[in-house]
């Protein structure tokens, strides 16, 4: 799902839109091809046994039944709160927006940001990954974690804040 451009003004622009980074996904993808071995390890040994048809029938409806639960719990579920995830930064401001079935979000507007920091420990140096760390005029620090390209964004939103303040330190 894409984001929704309807919640931008009229000449608001976005500067950058992520997701989080795919390292979210790789517990899923892992439990999708385990469950899948396992059914289909199940379904194997069901088939070859000296039941009759209906049983068999029976076994192997309720090992699909299962593996459809535990796919769509564990795999489906995770991947569609992944792509209905959405950071934004536009001329105006910063948007999160998360959720799936029901959703949450909430707005910084680029005037109000006072600091933008980022952290990210040695795996997420790898993967390219990290929390970014916004803190408001008005609220306590915000962090938004599995930014990809973390370093990139905070340059970014460092940029854009200070071209929003014009103000004399802003960097050219």
């Amino acid at each position: 799902m894409g984001y929704p451009e309807n919640v931008l003004a009229a000449d608001e622009r976005v500067v950058l839109h992520r997701h989080p980074h795919w390292k979210r996904l790789i517990g899923p993808v892992l439990v999708l091809l385990i469950a899948t071995a396992l059914a289909a390890f199940g379904a194997a040994v069901v088939y070859h046994a000296d039941w009759s048809p209906v049983a068999t029938n029976v076994v192997l409806g309720v090992i699909a039944v299962v593996w459809l639960v535990i796919i769509g719990w564990l795999t489906v579920w995770p991947f569609l709160n992944w792509r209905s995830t959405h950071f934004v930064i536009t001329d105006r401001r910063v948007m999160f927006r998360h959720g799936f079935l029901t959703r949450a979000g909430i707005d910084i507007p680029l005037a109000r940001i006072n600091s933008v920091e980022f952290r990210h420990g040695l795996l997420d140096r790898l993967l390219r990954t990290g929390t970014l760390i916004i803190e408001s005029a008005s609220q306590d620090p915000l962090e938004f974690h599995d930014i990809p390209l973390v370093e990139r964004v905070h340059s970014l939103l460092y940029h854009e804040v200070f071209d929003t303040l014009g103000s004399e330190e802003s960097p050219s």
